[in-house]
């Protein structure tokens, strides 16, 4: 067992299960009202106890007392037992008569004063005296063997109830914390499973009209705001990239048609601007899309042709590995997600830097890695830069989030690192495709230059 380890537990519990916390504070309160109470009712049992001792004794003693002094009253009463605890004192403080318990104090001088409890042969003993007249003084003790016990009994049960209390207090707090708090536990389970990219379904409401029912009302109304706020905010986006789309093609065939007439820097410069608010227009697009409404379609390409697309869309490219196979993809969503991860690496590298495409096949998986000479991911961004409008090169921010939503959309995966030799390394890996006959050639898709078309259109 590890030292500490229960406390580290409890503390584990107490911070993430409010049936914990509501049955340990159920416990503590009513462990300290059990501990009040009872300590109460032990005090006034004991305090009884020992009221009807001393009575006793007292009365006893008077019956002594009397005996001796008025023989009319004194006939009939018994003036001790072999067991009592008495002895005649005279007035020179001689004991000159005891009962048998005491005879070893006969002819003594009094040994016990003025002491209202003394011990007589290892017997704890609570004695009061009386005058009797001319026999002198009367000295009467009474054990105090059944009042110790009953006070230890009395404290030993005191102590098993406070260790065995509150186990049953915890305990049973438990199960009623659970079984009261089963259907918030449900709630928060259903809360958890919510997708905002996948599906915005109210949540199922419980019969009863408690305060879980409340809680999951708030939820799903909630939850429609939500929806309705990711319409308009779909519509917006959807007509913003229609009102610039045209625009901008019109405005690049006009740039591509001064640059091949005038070969002008500037002009050139210009165009490459307009191909960035194009790629901009279709990450906007897909966004506001999302998974829900964006549906892949499938073909099987050669992969040099893709490596083609990308190659004019993103020049200066050196692509590595193996391109001779085949890709069974979407390949428009295909080459919008390289396309982004080459064009940021081409930022970071800059125009004097180097970015390299690699792919590499295995039967499972096709394996695209983008490596720049730039200076390599903000450490502290981390898996934030695949979040929509997070950039750490300032750009719009929507590359990577695309990039990796439709590798997942492929069944694949999209991870960034820095290189250990510097720079940043992108790998994109999608499911290889599993033809049935080898013999079959695959069909091409038309090799088609992006930056002549419109925005990517979604397939449904």
């Amino acid at each position: 067992m590890v030292p500490g380890g229960g406390l580290v537990s409890a503390r584990v519990a107490w911070r993430h299960s409010l049936r914990f916390r509501l049955a340990l504070t159920y416990s503590l309160l009513a462990l300290v009202l059990i501990l009040l109470t009872s300590l109460g009712v032990v005090t006034l049992l004991l305090s009884r106890m020992d009221q009807q001792f001393t009575d006793r004794l007292n009365e006893r003693a008077d019956t002594l007392a009397e005996a001796f002094t008025g023989a009319q009253q004194g006939l009939g009463r018994t003036a001790g037992s072999a067991s009592a605890y008495t002895m005649l004192i005279d007035t020179q403080g001689v004991v000159y008569a005891t009962s048998p318990i005491l005879r070893e104090f006969n002819d003594a001088p009094f040994p016990f004063g003025t002491q209202g409890q003394v011990t007589v042969q290892d017997t704890s003993v609570r004695a009061v005296q009386r005058p009797v007249g001319d026999f002198g003084t009367i000295w009467v003790g009474l054990p105090e063997v059944d009042l110790i016990a009953a006070r230890q009994s009395a404290l030993s049960a005191l102590l098993l109830a406070l260790i065995v209390v509150p186990l049953l207090l915890l305990l049973t707090g438990w199960w009623v914390g659970r079984r009261a708090l089963s259907g918030l536990e449900h709630a928060a389970n259903l809360a958890d499973r919510i997708d905002p990219t996948r599906s915005l379904a109210t949540l199922p409401l419980p019969a009863q009209e408690d305060e879980v029912h409340r809680l999951l009302t708030a939820i799903n109304r909630l939850l429609v705001r939500i929806e309705d706020g990711q319409v308009r905010e779909k519509q917006l986006l959807g007509q913003i990239v229609h009102e610039l789309g045209a625009p901008l093609t019109v405005l690049k065939a006009s740039l591509q048609r001064a640059e091949e007439r005038t070969n002008d820097p500037e002009v050139q410069r210009a165009s490459l601007v307009a191909d960035e608010l194009t790629f901009t227009t279709q990450d906007l697009m897909q966004l506001a899309r999302g998974e829900l409404e964006m549906k892949l379609a499938w073909h099987y390409i050669p992969a040099r042709t893709l490596r083609g697309r990308v190659d004019r869309l993103v020049p200066g490219t050196t692509f590595t590995g193996d391109w001779e196979g085949g890709i069974l993809c979407d390949p428009d969503r295909l080459t919008q997600a390289l396309r982004n991860l080459l064009a940021n690496a081409r930022r970071a590298a800059g125009m004097d830097g180097t970015v390299t495409l690699n792919l590499t096949e295995t039967p499972e998986w096709l394996t695209f890695t983008v490596r720049d000479s730039g200076p390599g991911l903000p450490p502290e961004l981390g898996e934030q830069i695949f979040q929509p409008f997070v950039s750490g090169a300032g750009s719009s921010g929507l590359g990577l989030s695309v990039s990796r939503q439709i590798a997942l959309m492929h069944g694949g995966t999209l991870t960034g690192e820095n290189h250990p030799e510097g720079g940043a390394l992108f790998t994109l890996a999608i499911p290889g495709a599993a033809l049935g006959d080898d013999s079959d050639e695959p069909d091409e898709v038309e090799e088609t230059d992006l930056l002549n078309e419109p925005p990517l259109p979604a397939r449904s």
